[in-house]
């Protein structure tokens, strides 16, 4: 034990006394506080914008709008309230709203063929403008009006009547699969990224030190076990730092910023606290075995230029759940998923995305979290003798299923 805490305490300082490592965490956690902070900052630049534009805007600054009534059915008081704020060009044929837009002095072009139909011209189309939605409304109010005056009914009271708000109040007895989709998607995600990125850097931090064959001193000092654990027990605490950091600069500033973004980011950031509990518990020990077992296959190469070679396993692992997970969060009941949330290879992500947004009995995930944990421990041994048979081989890298092999024999 005491030869884990002097690892830990070596690879720990290895991480917090690199300066690449904490400015780029800085950095990271300022631009989440940046990010939620942008629509107040933005709030306030529209507000004076407003102000602004109410006291400089102009008829001359407005845009050209023509229009040609030919089924005589248009209201020009009405059409005037619909575009208060465009010039309007009243034409006497279609041909001249055509050349006003064609040559450019009108910006879109209107001819009423019908009470409910009408051609409308634009010079140039942007991809994603949207020329047609007023005017419909303002046919559709015409037609409405039109027949209101031919059935003796009063305006008002139609309209009224056409405006009806209709209130529905939700009732949700269990849990809310649509709006809790999204967070499950993004966590998936980052324990997939947080799996990778810190898994690879174990790995590499192991390959390097056998490729300048600073292991050989090591194992002489303390057990590959030792090493091994206290290589990812100091990956997992880095990891916590780094992450829960950007965690809270994210949340701390979107709860100062709450209003400014208003109900559509809500879904990301209102998450259960059984949820957020499964994730750490779930999340943190898919974390450990996987860091595990990149720390035995980094060992089982030379070079760190060969790594991919032999992390590609464990890669290839994480990015298959990572797929099943996320196609499987649309069926979160299936009996797909509830595989995936005992087997300790995919659990970490499967059982709080099941806890989220599925149905799951409690001994399922005490079941699912001594599976896991089990693995956790059982894959630290294993890959601590990999580790210690590994270390001192040099040469091709070695092929996990020949690790494996030699640990049998022996």
């Amino acid at each position: 034990m005491k030869n884990v805490k002097n690892v830990l305490r070596f690879e720990l300082g290895n991480y917090f006394g690199s300066k690449s490592w904490i400015i780029s965490t800085i950095l990271i956690a300022l631009l989440c506080v940046v990010i939620m902070f942008f629509p107040r900052v933005l709030a306030g630049f529209r507000n004076d914008d407003e102000e602004n534009s109410s006291e400089t805007v102009s008829e001359e600054d407005m845009s050209t709008y023509a229009f040609y009534d030919a089924a005589g059915v248009m209201d020009m008081e009405l059409l005037s309230e619909y575009y208060s704020d465009v010039k309007i060009t009243v034409c006497e044929q279609e041909d001249e709203v055509r050349n006003l837009v064609d040559s450019q002095e009108a910006e879109l072009g209107f001819v009423v063929t019908s009470p409910t139909s009408y051609d409308y011209y634009v010079y140039n189309k942007e991809m994603f403008a949207d020329y047609q939605t007023r005017f419909q409304e303002y046919l559709a109010t015409l037609v409405k009006y039109s027949y209101c005056e031919k059935n003796n009914l009063n305006p008002e009271e139609f309209f009224a009547l056409d405006s009806v708000n209709i209130t529905a109040n939700e009732n949700i007895l269990g849990k809310d699969s649509s709006q809790n989709y999204w967070y499950c998607y993004i966590l998936v995600i980052i324990v997939f990224m947080v799996i990778v990125m810190y898994g690879t850097i174990i790995a590499t931090g192991v390959a390097n030190e056998k490729g300048n064959r600073s292991i050989e001193i090591m194992v002489t000092s303390t057990s590959s076990t030792s090493l091994l654990f206290g290589k990812v027990f100091a990956g997992a605490i880095a990891t916590l730092f780094q992450v829960g950091l950007i965690a809270l600069s994210l949340l701390g500033s979107y709860q100062l910023n709450k209003e400014y973004w208003g109900e559509g980011i809500s879904m990301f950031f209102d998450i259960p606290t059984g949820v957020l509990i499964a994730f750490a518990v779930f999340g943190l020990g898919g974390f450990l075995l996987y860091a595990f077992l990149y720390g035995a296959l980094g060992a089982l190469v030379s070079k760190v230029e060969d790594l991919n070679k032999s992390a590609g396993t464990a890669q290839m692992l994480v990015t298959i759940v990572y797929i099943l997970v996320l196609v499987q969060l649309t069926n979160i009941d299936g009996i797909l998923m509830k595989i995936l949330s005992f087997l300790p290879i995919s659990s970490y992500s499967a059982m709080f995305a099941r806890v989220a947004m599925g149905s799951v009995e409690t001994w399922e995930v005490v079941v699912s979290a001594i599976l896991l944990y089990a693995s956790v421990i059982g894959m630290g041994f294993l890959g601590g003798k990999i580790f210690r048979n590994s270390t001192l081989r040099y040469g091709n890298p070695i092929k996990l299923s020949n690790a494996l092999k030699d640990l049998k024999k022996k």
